[in-house]
């Protein structure tokens, strides 16, 4: 056991904002990662149409119920490391620094991916929407734009501010949603029925599709663990956001994808589904309230979508942070603000949006211009395209690295349990390592049905390949770091700024 040296070079910046965030704050950044009224809307109508299952709500209350268990060794090995960029270092330090800056570029790909996916989606969104109230016909991709303007800037500003326009916006995507959970219950054509609760429904040939499509609405529960240096106590402030996370999410998604299937009927739900697809909630209320209601969701849904959009960047630019502070990568991207919000990191991944969605945008164009020949295809283009393929594979790479960390866990753990049980160290990280790996291959077996594409094509096969390239690159880039530049090998995974780094007796691993 031996301290390692102190690091040569170290931002002169403030670093991050300590003990800003509480409980409440972090939750609602995490739900906000999920939108919730994105999920209701979108994601259980999917789920029903593509698995043909009644069993979609039961398969939320599972995906629930691994994912705690999951978090169980999950916010353990989180007492014990703090650091912004949580994947790479939890993985560093339970795995090895090789792996853990595999580990971080997969991650960068991850959250990336989620994020820019998501713009394609709101883009489209929001152009249809002012295109059917007033007329008004615009590129999707201009308010992409707009709303990259503003998410940086929030991106750049103190983490507490985001906390508060998201702490908003996902209040209200939580009051319309039950509203409409009520109004389904009351309308009820088929009565209050619990066909969608009977566990046969869920336990049957379509298990592995509910989850695969479920998981993607639980992805950015994990980024509690981001926030930690944040965090008014990290030790109790990280597990208690995490746990809350999961089971707040976890019900509601159950609840109202139950109360879903009572409002439409349970024998025509699936059905309905198929039909009309993430506006079946829309038309739904747009019958049973008022036009002015459901335009009022509509608008939730896109600020759902915003909320999203701003939990991932923020998720982004710590990770930057992260791994410029510990060497991973360049120096620049440390930088903080006098506030305490990476604003390099928070550049950087404005920049990535921007030149992704400029790519989309171009190929996009040639598709409008013709139109007659590729159908739907020019109309979805942004939603078919860059919101399906990317975000399906930011949901692909998280719960890799999920079950992962449940075995970077099992690592840390390996030599000094800590004083901690058996099954917070070993039972709880093997059940949900194995049951998310499961999810994972599932994915990667069905991912041309979640890109929904009737034939594989380069698409099938590229997408989940920058997975695994963004991980080799990394392993290959730690294994150089370790013979050319030693000192930033000994730090990786440790930090660098106090209260991350140098405050405890590290142990330095033969990683050779």
């Amino acid at each position: 056991m031996t301290a390692p040296a102190a690091p040569t070079e170290v931002p002169q910046d403030a670093g991050l904002s300590r003990r800003t965030l509480g409980v409440p704050a972090i939750t609602f950044m995490i739900i906000a990662a999920s939108a919730p009224l994105t999920v209701v809307a979108g994601g259980v109508t999917t789920s029903f149409a593509v698995t043909g299952s009644l069993g979609v709500p039961l398969g939320f209350v599972l995906i629930a119920v691994i994912l705690a268990v999951f978090a169980v060794g999950y916010t353990a090995m989180g007492r014990f490391i703090t650091n912004a960029g949580a994947f790479y270092a939890y993985i560093s330090r339970g795995l090895g620094r090789p792996l853990g800056v595999g580990a971080s570029l997969i991650a960068l790909v991850a959250y990336n991916a989620m994020q820019v996916g998501i713009y394609g989606l709101f883009g489209f969104q929001l152009s249809m929407f002012l295109e059917a109230k007033f007329g008004f016909a615009s590129p999707w991709w201009l308010w992409i734009l707009l709303c990259i303007v503003v998410v940086g800037v929030l991106g750049v500003n103190r983490v507490d501010l985001s906390a508060k326009v998201l702490g908003v916006l996902v209040g209200l995507e939580f009051l319309v949603v039950i509203v409409f959970d009520i109004v389904s219950l009351n309308v009820a054509p088929e009565g209050v029925s619990t066909a969608t609760l009977d566990p046969s429904q869920l336990f049957g040939p379509a298990l592995g599709i509910i989850l695969v499509f479920g998981v993607a609405a639980f992805m950015g529960f994990e980024g509690a663990a981001i926030y930690g240096e944040e965090a008014k106590d990290p030790k109790r402030t990280v597990p208690r956001a995490t746990y809350a996370a999961v089971a707040i999410i976890g019900v509601f998604y159950a609840l109202s994808a139950w109360a879903f299937s009572v409002g439409i009927g349970p024998s025509q739900v699936v059905e309905q589904s198929q039909t009309f697809g993430p506006d079946l909630m829309f038309v739904f209320m747009g019958e049973h309230t008022s036009v002015i209601f459901a335009d009022i969701m509509t608008l939730l849904f896109i600020t759902s979508l915003f909320a999203a959009l701003q939990s991932f960047h923020n998720a982004v630019a710590r990770y930057f942070f992260s791994l410029g502070r510990e060497g991973v990568l360049p120096a620049w991207f440390a930088h903080t603000s006098k506030h305490g919000a990476p604003w390099a990191g928070s550049v950087a991944q404005t920049v990535i949006a921007v030149v992704v969605v400029a790519g989309f945008a171009l190929v996009g164009d040639a598709f409008g211009a013709a139109e007659s020949m590729f159908g739907e295809m020019a109309f979805l283009y942004p939603v078919l395209t860059m919101f399906t393929w990317l975000t399906n594979t930011g949901a692909a790479a998280l719960v890799l690295l999920m079950a992962i960390i449940a075995a970077a866990v099992i690592g840390f753990f390996r030599k000094d349990r800590r004083g901690l049980s058996l099954w917070t160290t070993v039972i709880a990280p093997v059940v949900s390592g194995l049951a998310l790996l499961w999810v994972f291959v599932m994915i990667l077996a069905n991912f041309q049905l979640m890109l929904d594409q009737e034939q594989p094509d380069a698409t099938t096969f590229i997408l989940p390949g920058l997975i695994f390239a963004a991980g080799i690159i990394g392993i290959v880039w730690g294994l150089v770091l370790r013979s050319s530049k030693p000192e930033v090998y000994r730090r990786i995974g440790h930090g660098t700024e106090p209260g991350a780094y140098g405050t405890e007796v590290l142990e330095v691993v033969d990683e050779s």
